[in-house]
């Protein structure tokens, strides 16, 4: 992998976590496009790499917010803060299951070719329709972002059911976590700061482990190692996007206007399939 190609897929990876298209969907289109053949593991290596970087975007962007939950639930508070905190770590529990007892099932379908990546943009696709039609008032206008409820201790735990899942390529983390959300009544402008902070504490979990790796057992330089250089380009790359995307997607979920996305996820899976 040159760097030119490490920038490109950190831009891709920036735009695309935060969208409801598919990150990890959208890394493997352009792999394809780019001609990048590298084996699983270094494929998930510089997808954790760029995955940490949008996370840091998300602190950065949500920081007023990210600070008070630190507060509150380092110092005790046992405040509105804390018991969100809780609520995150409860939905971090699918996750953690999956990438303890699924993870090389997981790993192999990365770079295992665009039919499993079309099917899963076409399912995001649905869900991004169903979550648009059911955020109507039946008057053919929009639900305001405020209207709902605080996401519940089940809610949580059943976003954090579809992130674990959308671990598929194709099958979009931010818009399955979203319109999960929305279909069980929770405020969309809730909805989408949750379904960003959700994210952090596995990401960066995986991606510490994976740093970790990397130092004890350094990757034997020939042809498919993933360099040093490669994984900062695709870095900085993804977080620089990642910051103005992350304001961007909060926008447009406050909006309802989720079913843009659909079209373009339907449009994008079909192609897949067609060009496999």
């Amino acid at each position: 992998m040159e760097w030119l190609d490490a920038l490109i897929l950190g831009i891709v990876q920036g735009l695309s976590e935060y969208l409801p298209i598919s990150s990890s969907g959208h890394l493997e289109i352009f792999r394809e496009i780019l001609g990048i053949n590298l084996p699983s593991d270094k494929i998930l290596q510089f997808d954790l790499i760029v995955h940490a970087a949008t996370v840091c975007s998300t602190i950065v962007v949500l920081w007023p917010m990210f600070s008070k939950l630190c507060v509150s639930f380092f110092g005790f508070k046992r405040d509105y803060n804390y018991y969100y905190v809780w609520k995150i770590l409860l939905s971090c529990i699918p996750i953690a299951i999956v990438g303890v007892f699924f993870k090389d099932i997981v790993e192999s379908f990365f770079g295992s070719g665009l039919t499993v990546v079309g099917i899963c943009l076409m399912i995001t696709a649905c869900l991004l329709s169903f979550a648009y039609f059911s955020g109507r008032d039946g008057k053919g206008g929009i639900v305001s972002a405020d209207k709902g409820r605080d996401i519940t201790w089940a809610d949580a735990f059943i976003i954090g059911c579809s992130q674990a899942l959308a671990v598929l390529p194709g099958l979009s983390r931010s818009g399955t976590t979203i319109a999960t959300g929305i279909l069980l009544g929770d405020k969309r402008d809730r909805v989408a700061s949750f379904s960003f902070l959700m994210v952090i504490i596995p990401i960066l979990g995986e991606a510490l482990l994976d740093v970790k790796e990397i130092v004890s057992n350094p990757a034997d330089q020939g042809e498919n190692t993933v360099g040093v250089l490669v994984l900062v380009i695709g870095f900085v790359s993804s977080f620089v996007v990642g910051c103005c995307a992350c304001k961007w997607m909060i926008s447009i979920v406050k909006k309802g206007k989720l079913i843009w996305f659909a079209a373009y996820c339907l449009v994008m899976g079909v192609i897949c399939l067609l060009f496999n």
